[in-house]
């Protein structure tokens, strides 16, 4: 079985960080998604925004992930928010409750 990988390219603006995500959020890469944003939350921007257009899978790690990852955003005064979300990550939120628990901006 192949390893699956999530590759990050980070776009900085004076107002926010985005990260345009692609691959897999599972509890192989999540690790290294974590280890990103929270190198950001050391001296965050007012906005970090994980672009999730590349993302094909994301697990319950994944999931949970996300939220502690937003909370900490939220810790630091900054604000964590996903863009692009596909129909398969919505309908995993949704059935999660997960939804209301992040802030997503439609695409």
């Amino acid at each position: 079985m192949e390893r699956p990988e999530l590759s990050i390219a980070v776009q900085r603006t004076p107002g926010e960080v985005v990260l345009k995500l692609a691959g897999e959020i599972d509890m192989l890469t999540v690790g290294r998604l974590s280890s990103v944003v929270n190198e950001m939350v050391t001296d965050p921007p007012p906005r970090i925004v994980l672009d999730m257009g590349g993302i094909t899978f994301c697990d319950s790690q994944g999931l949970g992930t996300l939220v502690v990852l937003s909370r900490k955003a939220s810790f630091a005064q900054s604000v964590l928010i996903l863009t692009n979300v596909g129909d398969f990550l919505m309908r995993v939120l949704d059935i999660t409750g997960l939804r209301s628990a992040l802030m997503i901006q439609p695409s």
